[in-house]
């Protein structure tokens, strides 16, 4: 068992440092103060196979916990996945297979390892002890908990107001998260705010069957690049833990001003001496953009490297600063030398399709050699050199 750590500043930090709320937050404390190596559950459905940085705020918060020596109890919820988590969803949410769940399971592991020590986590599939309830258990667990209760959280009511369907599985879903809790015995679960009333099923069902109720410790949502909705790649608005760096960078630089703080509080590992120091800049009058380059540098350094994130820096300088080109483009070979820059967007997949690059090109968002595009009937005899740039930050070099 790994050594507990019993710093009471350090755990102070802990529970207030990009933490939304503590429900029972003396009694943690007591907790962590006392020794006692805790059981730390977090559950995810492995719904997609990327990873954002929005999902990794609570995975950090976890690595703090196992950094003071606690037990993390990662939960993959390859059964719970098939049913749909309903939390926040304004319809039923769609199942995934068997085989799809399997596939994210394996990526979302090998991506959750950039934050938290997988080889000292307790990683568990809930399928191990949901698939074995028999029904004379399943009408046990729906005796504990009333329809009512259920049907208070506020993507329910909400639906129930606008006469939006509400599938009986749906109504199972927080009931077989809190069983969750009461078969690893967890001794605390963290999760966003969007999985609030969840966790207080799991503290619901522990009192009930006889257990020492679960603390909870909930993180805020970190909102998208766009400022608006939460981080979502449903949404486009995500920074990909798996970007590239160069992509990775640029994205960070779009996000809006007024959310730099958060994003430093939630995305990076900075102490809170510092991020007050970043805030008093930013009140002082600096140039939001300048301290925008320094996140953006942490958070590329954390998913890849120190020098591939500073070559990103300068690269985003060259690029959108100084107005140059980037110093390694992607060279494309085309194998005729007449071909329309519509073809060359689809065939190079900067365009989903040829529909899209036509829009592309109508809309004045291609240019070759610096100068605009906008007729998609044009065919352009190519010398090779040229270069067609598709918005900011997509270059292709021509190779015949």
């Amino acid at each position: 068992m790994s050594k507990i750590i019993l710093d009471e500043k350090l755990i102070d930090e802990i529970l207030t440092r990009g933490v939304e709320d503590v429900i029972e937050k003396e009694h943690l404390k007591n907790s962590l103060l006392s020794g006692k190596q805790l059981r730390v559950k977090f559950g995810i459905d492995p719904t997609s196979s990327d990873l954002h940085i929005g999902h990794m705020v609570v995975l950090r918060k976890l690595r703090e916990f196992q950094d003071l020596g606690h037990k993390i109890i990662l939960i993959i919820g390859d059964f719970t996945a098939m049913i749909g988590d309903p939390s926040g969803k304004s319809k039923t949410r769609p199942s995934l297979s068997e085989k799809e769940v399997k596939k994210n399971m394996n990526d979302y592991l090998r991506q959750a390892s950039n934050m938290i020590d997988i080889k000292k986590t307790e990683v568990r599939y809930n399928s191990e002890w949901l698939e074995k309830l028999n029904g004379v258990k399943i009408l046990e667990l729906l005796s504990l908990v009333s329809v009512n209760q259920i049907l208070e959280r506020n993507d329910f009511a909400k639906r129930l107001k606008e006469q939006q369907s509400i599938r009986a599985h749906e109504l199972l879903y927080p009931i077989m998260q809190a069983y969750d809790s009461v078969v690893i015995n967890a001794d605390l679960e963290c999760g966003g705010t969007d999985q609030t009333f969840n966790m207080f099923m799991g503290r619901t069902l522990m009192d009930r069957m006889g257990r020492t109720p679960q603390d909870i410790l909930t993180v805020p949502i970190l909102e998208g690049v766009d400022g608006k909705e939460k981080m979502s790649k449903s949404l486009g608005n995500y920074i990909g833990v798996t970007d590239m760096p160069s992509d990775m960078f640029e994205k960070v630089m779009s996000v809006p001003d007024n959310l730099i703080i958060k994003y430093f509080m939630l995305t990076v590992d900075l102490s809170q001496d510092k991020i007050e120091m970043i805030s008093e800049r930013l009140k002082s009058g600096e140039n939001p953009r300048d301290i925008k380059l320094d996140l953006a540098e942490s958070i590329t350094t954390l998913y890849h490297n120190a020098k591939k994130a500073k070559e990103a820096r300068g690269e985003f300088i060259n690029v959108f600063s100084n107005k140059e080109k980037p110093s390694d483009i992607e060279e494309y070979k085309i194998s005729k030398n007449n071909i329309s820059l519509v073809d060359i967007l689809a065939e190079a997949s900067i365009a989903s399709s040829k529909s899209d690059a036509k829009r592309l090109v109508e809309q004045g968002g291609v240019k070759m050699n610096d100068e605009v595009h906008k007729d998609i009937k044009e065919v352009i005899v190519f010398k090779g050199g040229e270069i067609i740039q598709v918005g900011k930050r997509r270059f292709l070099k021509i190779k015949i």
